[in-house]
């Protein structure tokens, strides 16, 4: 299904925002290894939200932005803070519990093909075979890094398996949010009300999520560890979801994912000197087949509206 090309003016006001949400989330991939020291995951991410909500109300009330939802955009901020803010962030902490921050945000990097999958499915946008061969390049690319984690990493095989299937998971859930968010019902929803909500109603489902499954809260008390779940909330959350989502909702949630081809370039040379990731020829193959496959599909995209 051929669109129409993407204007200069577009791009322009895309870009600034994709630019933003990439560098900051290349770094929190390290930020999130640090919380996994102490506190369990659901219990870190209902605090990261809880910020970030708190946070996004602050913004709403000072800038005047309505905070009213009608019933469907409260499904839609539902639907959104489940997802996203739940399913999504509990699967991405407990995968770096398993392996590396690099090595999650690299399998990350195959958001795209979900956003496109399900674009097509529930959006109609279009998706072209090149698109369909240049994903299964870089999911040749996951495979190598996979047996090289098999071979090489320290936590055995079980651990590696159980990393990268979480992040699998973790995957799935961020993309339905994303096409959510790209749905004309989405679209007539305010921005700054469904994720001040949805962010509200993921930590209220952390919170209880936790209390279910880890006991009552927990809370490290490291200086570190509070600067993170404040870096996170605030920078890592009410700064880039804004930014994130509103690409989506103007170019489509497959175009919104280009910035996960970059994000892991950044968060594997953090994860080589913070994390001490040691590179084989297998791991720099697969990195590079990974990206090279994602470029292949992304290229093969007719410009989104």
């Amino acid at each position: 299904m051929s669109e129409a090309p993407l204007h200069s003016t577009a791009q322009a006001r895309v870009f600034l925002p994709l630019l933003i949400v990439t560098l900051i989330w290349s770094s929190t991939w390290l930020v999130i290894r640090d919380q996994l020291a102490v506190v369990p995951p659901t219990w870190s991410v209902a605090y990261r939200f809880g910020v970030g909500a708190v946070t996004m109300f602050i913004y709403a009330l000072a800038t005047r932005k309505p905070l009213r939802l009608t019933r469907e955009g409260w499904l839609i901020a539902a639907v959104v803070g489940l997802t996203q803010f739940v399913f999504n962030f509990n699967f991405v902490y407990r995968a770096e519990h398993y392996v590396t921050s690099g090595l999650v945000a690299v399998v990350f990097a195959l958001l795209v093909v979900p956003n496109a999958v399900f674009g097509r499915i529930f959006l109609g946008q279009g998706l072209s075979w090149r698109f369909i061969a240049g994903s299964a390049v870089a999911g040749a690319g996951i495979a190598l890094l996979f047996v090289h984690e098999l071979a090489a990493g320290p936590a055995g095989r079980d651990a590696v398996a159980l990393g990268i299937g979480f992040t699998l998971l973790g995957v799935l859930s961020a993309s339905t949010a994303n096409v959510v968010q790209g749905a004309e019902a989405a679209k007539r929803q305010p921005m700054v009300a469904v994720l001040a909500w949805g962010m509200a109603l993921g930590a209220l489902a952390n919170a209880l999520l936790g209390f279910v499954t880890v006991g009552p809260p927990s809370f490290d008390s490291r200086p570190e560890y509070t600067a993170g779940i404040l870096y996170l909330g605030v920078i890592g959350s009410a700064l880039t979801f804004p930014l994130y989502f509103g690409v989506v909702r103007a170019i489509g949630p497959a175009r919104a994912a280009y910035s996960s081809v970059v994000i892991p370039v950044l968060a594997m040379g953090l994860s080589t000197m913070f994390e001490g990731y040691r590179w084989s020829v297998l791991a720099a193959a697969g990195g590079l087949l990974t990206l090279a496959g994602l470029v292949i599909a992304l290229r093969a995209r007719s410009p989104a509206r």
